[in-house]
């Protein structure tokens, strides 16, 4: 089961942060679903993913290759269970929902939200507020001090 890791963005854009977590789940060996709320954000996001410096090799769900992709891209909740790419890690972005059940079937789980906006920012409190009401274990990162640092978790240490 993984461990709800809730990334609050303010300083940088998902832009940075994003070919980070995704790089470090393909390094642990894990193929990974990026879910998302917006088809057209996720097909830009699928265009810098072709373009940046540090390519990673993905592709947007529903494409004739999935259960061979190392990254899908998904703009719905299609639950982690009917991904072709059997991914161990999820993404989710935008406010995407994830369950407790999705969290305790794949090994990571990474909440990004922009903290600059008010609604995500409620959004991203009440899916910590249900993971961990459903015994997620859940850890809260932001870059208050420059670097990423972990200010929260649940269960406390």
């Amino acid at each position: 089961m993984a461990v709800a890791k809730f990334y609050h963005l303010t300083r940088d854009p998902l832009e940075t942060l994003l070919p980070k977590l995704i790089g470090r789940a393909l390094e642990m060996g894990m193929t990974v679903a990026l879910r998302g709320t917006d088809t057209q954000r996720m097909q830009a996001l699928d265009r810098q993913l072709w373009l940046n410096d540090g390519f990673l090799p993905h592709g947007m769900v529903g494409g004739p290759h999935d259960a061979d992709q190392p990254v899908l891209l998904v703009a719905d909740a299609t639950p982690v269970a009917a991904l072709a790419n059997q991914p161990g890690c999820l993404i989710t972005l935008d406010s995407a929902p994830v369950t407790p059940d999705e969290a305790r079937a794949v090994e990571r789980l990474c909440i990004v939200f922009d903290g600059t906006n008010d609604w995500v920012v409620a959004q991203a409190r009440q899916q910590w507020r249900a993971l961990t009401g459903a015994d997620v274990a859940a850890e809260y990162w932001n870059r208050e001090s420059g670097r990423w640092a972990c200010v929260a978790q649940h269960p406390k240490p």
